[in-house]
């Protein structure tokens, strides 16, 4: 795709606002950005706008993100952040973080969900591992439910192993989800995890909203995000047609935002 690039010297350094999936591009799966990725995103936010979407919910995006950044109350109006896929949205103002909007699921939404969940898991006669990580398999998010296979809190290697024996059932999974809810949208995301959301809910929205809410033009923004191929997570920013800046991972993000700064 010509909007699609992966090699940092055709980036260019004159856009305004820099979109950022969060899980595998700037901390990895679940973890807090490390002390280098903290005060490269404050030097970022002295310079540019900056845009983060991921699946998380706000109380993730604030322990994993703000609060490991320490920056100033100036930087932080330059931070936007679209938890839960973008089906809400916080902003800095007047000393504190305001929802500026929450498209939160019904409770009969809800139901239809884990209903869809009951009758996939028999489908593929599937049971929960022995050993569960952590409660939270089906995680109620307000405005999107998520099933991580191992709980939210499992360890990185554990995930990662799962995902290489699993992934062919992860996208059966969603296959039969999505049967079940043609009225939803059902992703796969991260190395154990599956998405819920409202039809028509993914990054090619939350681009949208950006370039609605901040009144910020595509050809403005930069999107940079580790699931840029067919069928991943972050291949629907490709459909807005902002230009998108393939990672591999957080150290590529790292290397990224070094370039643009230099500009």
């Amino acid at each position: 795709m010509e909007n699609l690039i992966n090699t940092i010297n055709k980036v260019p350094r004159d856009k305004k606002l820099i979109i950022f999936d969060l899980d595998g591009t700037l901390a990895e799966s679940k973890g807090d950005i490390d002390e280098e990725m903290a005060g490269l995103l404050k030097r970022l936010l002295e310079k540019r706008q900056v845009a983060v979407i991921g699946g998380g919910k706000y109380e993730l995006f604030q322990s994993q993100l703000v609060e490991k950044l320490e920056a100033s109350e100036e930087s932080l109006k330059n931070l936007f952040l679209f938890p839960t896929t973008s089906t809400s949205f916080y902003r800095y103002n007047a000393g504190k973080w305001e929802c500026v909007y929450s498209m939160k699921l019904s409770p009969e939404e809800k139901l239809n969900v884990l209903d869809a969940f009951d009758k996939a898991f028999s489908e593929l006669n599937y049971e929960y591992p022995e050993k569960i990580i952590h409660p939270d398999i089906i995680e109620d998010r307000g405005s999107e439910i998520t099933f991580s296979a191992l709980g939210q809190h499992a360890p990185l290697a554990l995930k990662e192993e799962w995902k290489k024996e699993h992934t062919d059932f992860k996208l059966k999974l969603v296959e039969i989800l999505q049967k079940y809810l043609p009225e939803m949208e059902v992703r796969a995301a991260g190395f154990t995890s599956i998405d819920i959301t409202r039809k028509g809910i993914d990054k090619e929205y939350g681009i949208k909203q950006i370039e609605k809410y901040l009144n910020v033009p595509i050809g403005d923004m930069l999107f940079v995000g580790d699931a840029l191929f067919l069928g991943g997570n972050d291949s629907a920013a490709l459909r807005a047609g902002v230009l998108c800046f393939e990672v591999r991972g957080v150290e590529d993000t790292k290397k990224l935002i070094e370039y643009l700064l230099t500009g």
